[in-house]
């Protein structure tokens, strides 16, 4: 399959390639943490900072797109290809998804496939991976907030008996605040993506049969609902640690 791209998707995303590959130069050249880090919390738990789960809802659609076309541009000039351009497009798309937003995301599915029946196939699968990168991100989450619960429990105890240690005691409350600042923000992402994916069938709707729509319709209900989910179990747990205050 040959794969046309328009001039100014082209454009847009060997833009993104080039900021992408700049800002980790920059990162490489300071010793920046700022693609490993969130926000620079220090006090949050390293589960929700590290590991596999960690970095799918933590960018910005453009941060997200840019990092993932500079490696495309950094393979694309170690591979010694004649159109090292058109390689780091190529190379680049996997890496923005629906992260760039549903006309980016739309126009670069045109480019693949003129069929809807094929865009509305792809996008299902892009639906699903998307849903179990929640449901990932949901289970680390909930053993962060688990631990977060029982540490405001013992808290809590520990204030009405009147034995608190007050300095260890902010540091429990800052570290729990973390946690919830970067759930928080995960979830910000996760609505947005889910948005995005809304848009991007309303955009194809006129041309989709109605069993098509149907499904991928289903499937970001069902994204939605793990969102919500989620939504859920970090509000209780910032109401839980409202409720504490230390004298």
């Amino acid at each position: 399959m040959t794969l046309t791209l328009s001039a100014s998707f082209k454009k847009l995303l060997v833009g993104s390639a080039v900021a992408g590959a700049l800002f980790l130069t920059g990162c490489a050249s300071t010793g920046s943490t700022m693609l490993g880090s969130s926000n620079g919390n220090t006090n949050a738990d390293p589960r929700l900072t590290q590991g596999n789960d960690a970095q799918f809802f933590s960018k910005s659609g453009f941060q997200a797109c840019a990092a993932g076309a500079a490696v495309g541009v950094a393979t694309c000039m170690l591979s010694g290809t004649s159109n090292r351009g058109q390689c780091a497009v190529i190379a680049g798309l996997a890496a923005c998804g629906v992260a760039m937003g549903a006309n980016f995301y739309l126009d670069q599915r045109r480019s693949e496939y003129a069929s809807t029946t094929q865009r509305l196939e792809v996008m299902s699968q892009d639906i699903q991976a998307d849903t179990q990168r929640v449901i990932a991100r949901t289970e680390t989450a909930r053993q962060v907030m688990a631990d977060d619960r029982a540490r405001i429990e013992r808290l809590e105890s520990e204030i009405a008996e009147q034995r608190v240690n007050q300095e260890e005691a902010q540091r429990e409350l800052a570290a729990i605040d973390g946690n919830i600042d970067i759930l928080r923000r995960d979830l910000r992402n996760m609505q947005r993506t889910v948005s995005e994916y809304e848009e991007v069938a309303q955009l194809e709707r006129k041309d989709a049969s109605p069993e098509e729509l149907s499904k991928v319709e289903q499937e970001i209900d069902t994204m939605n609902q793990q969102v919500l989910a989620l939504q859920q179990e970090v509000d209780d747990l910032y109401s839980m640690r409202s409720a504490i205050t230390l004298g």
